[in-house]
């Protein structure tokens, strides 16, 4: 698993080898210093030497000064590694990411891609940048130190025999057994989020359905499964200060009564005891020290393992090995076209699908809810690939162009009118970021939206806040189709993208399109027959099926459901024929 981290850090290896260079070095300095202390008081103090002291002092000083500098410079390149390797995961996740197709995004949940993105993230980066300081320094200090005190006595030095290895088995079974738990906290994270998001998206209809008390027990509900998943988390790592301590103390217990009785003995110095006691503390900090970032590292390999399925997740849409990148025209055709979401799925969500269309045509699309008319016009920009048979766009298969030169070429207004934060005109060059304020005037016209632009504060300056709150729905639609026309697109989709807006607007739209895009291939998903009896032809769908095409006479005539459509609605107008 950390050799695949490796990639993400290679931007950064000169910091993480400064890091290292400067660890061990502060190491290597702080070994010193217990040395140089035991000289002062074994020949300085001891034989009353005040310039030797002095001169001794003096050095200690310096290389603790040295130490410091060395300590703060791989605190900084160990922060440049870790914020680095974290930026660059945060990157890829994203960059992968925006490569998926929608069934590889319903994998995930959105929630829980924003807590890979931030907490899981957050988790190896703090790893990193400790880890290196400590993975580095904490061997280092307890191997020397280990020699070091072995040198001076042997026997006292049989102490850690005993007392490492039961820190060393102790740790080992709690990593062993909290890794699976923070596992497990990390999935709650992901809930939680999801619930947070939902709620947050969804506030008006919380506030309009008075859920907002439900709303707070599902919250707490989560956020107490949270809380109970970390504390089974935490409480076997809070289990390894204890022991620690208790070892430490049981063995600077066992030092100074043995080394007490050497001295009396006066087989042991003074300065050998003072420097014995303080490389016992360096052993016995290095080892806490490495239990502790084996701990941070045992919760980043869970989180690293959730980042991974992100990174390594294929997207099944890709582009062919040679892809055409030029779209012809806006002809349409779909050769015996089957597509169903769930490949385990028995029953096709689209069957037999037959249909020629020739570029400049509008064609209209209705049906009842569930017929599949979404996931039909879904599969001419490939944000889905069909099961069996073919999709072609100006005589290609879509399978065969450039993604990104296909979907340039297929203008979708979908079912959810979507806008982000900014202003208008930013949102509006979504479609085409060279927009001329000529272009941007033309499609906002074409699409009624200079209705209310020129009313609103700041007009094509104006913030539309997150998600478009500052519009109302059919502003919002219309805004989404001046958008789309931008894209001077060769096929353009309306995915019932006027359903918010008064039928006198919807006509004025649908002028501008027969007037303005004569040779776009218009696709008109409607529930009002209104705005698809003018269409070239019009598709009525039923479960998946296209039922019958034709143009509206002829459908009244000769289709029961279009009729019934048509005659429901009517009759709801109050209208008679």
């Amino acid at each position: 698993m950390i050799k695949k981290l490796l990639p993400y850090m290679s931007k950064y290896k000169k910091a993480a080898f400064l890091a290292i260079f400067f660890a061990v070095s502060e190491a290597i300095f702080e070994l010193i210093i217990p040395l140089i202390m035991a000289q002062i008081v074994d020949v300085g103090v001891q034989n009353l030497d005040a310039a030797y002291t002095i001169k001794m002092g003096i050095l200690m000083i310096c290389i603790a000064l040295v130490s410091l500098t060395c300590g703060l410079q791989l605190a900084k390149n160990a922060a440049i590694a870790g914020q680095g390797l974290g930026a660059e995961l945060r990157a890829a996740q994203y960059r992968k990411i925006q490569t998926y197709s929608f069934r590889n995004i319903e994998k995930f949940s959105t929630g829980s891609l924003i807590t890979r993105l931030t907490t899981d993230v957050t988790s190896i980066q703090n790893a990193a940048t400790i880890g290196i300081k400590l993975l580095v320094r904490a061997p280092i200090m307890l191997i020397f130190a280990c020699i070091l005190a072995s040198s001076i006595n042997g026997e006292l030095a049989m102490i850690f025999l005993v007392t490492v290895p039961i820190l060393g088995c102790a740790v080992g079974f709690i990593l062993s057994k909290v890794r699976p738990r923070f596992q497990a906290m990390q999935k709650c994270v992901d809930k939680l989020n999801t619930t947070l998001q939902e709620n947050f998206i969804g506030v008006r209809v919380v506030k309009a359905f008075v859920r907002h008390e439900k709303e707070s027990e599902k919250f707490k509900d989560g956020n107490d499964t949270l809380y109970n998943a970390a504390e089974k988390a935490f409480s076997l790592v809070v289990l390894i200060t204890p022991i620690m301590q208790l070892v430490m103390f049981g063995s600077i217990i066992a030092i100074f009564w043995l080394g007490g009785n050497k001295i009396y003995a006066g087989s042991l110095a003074v300065g050998e005891m003072t420097s014995f006691i303080t490389y016992s503390f360096q052993i016995l900090m290095s080892l806490m020290m490495l239990a502790m970032v084996l701990m941070m590292i045992s919760r980043s390999v869970a989180s690293l393992a959730r980042i991974f399925e992100v990174l390594e997740e294929e997207p099944d849409i890709i582009d062919p090995a040679e892809p055409v990148t030029e779209v012809a025209n806006g002809d349409i055709e779909f050769r015996n076209v089957c597509f169903k979401y769930e490949e385990e799925s028995k029953l096709n969500n689209l069957d037999k699908i037959n249909i020629t269309i020739k570029s400049g045509q509008t064609i209209g699309i209705i049906g009842g809810t569930g017929s599949a008319k979404t996931s039909l016009v879904q599969l001419i920009p490939r944000l889905y690939d069909a099961t069996e048979g073919e999709v072609l766009v100006g005589g290609v298969n879509v399978k065969d162009y450039h993604l990104e030169s296909l979907r340039n070429s297929v203008a979708m207004v979908l079912q959810k009118n979507t806008l982000f934060s900014g202003s208008i005109r930013e949102n509006l060059k979504w479609g085409n970021p060279d927009a001329t304020q000529e272009q941007i005037e033309a499609a906002c016209e074409a699409s009624c939206a200079n209705e209310f632009i020129g009313r609103l504060p700041g007009e094509y300056e104006m913030d539309l806040g997150q998600g478009g709150v500052n519009v109302s729905g059919g502003q919002k639609q219309r805004l989404c189709i001046a958008r789309a026309l931008l894209k001077k697109p060769k096929v353009l989709i309306l995915d019932d993208s006027t359903s918010a807006v008064d039928t006198a607007t919807d006509a004025k739209i649908r002028a501008a399109f027969a007037r303005d895009l004569k040779d776009t291939t218009k696709i008109i998903i409607a529930q009002r027959v209104i705005s698809v009896c003018e269409a070239d032809q019009i598709i009525v769908m039923d479960d998946g099926k296209i039922v019958a095409i034709g143009k509206h006479d002829e459908l009244m005539e000769t289709c029961e459901i279009y009729r019934d459509v048509y005659t429901s609605q009517q009759e709801g107008a109050g209208l008679s024929e």
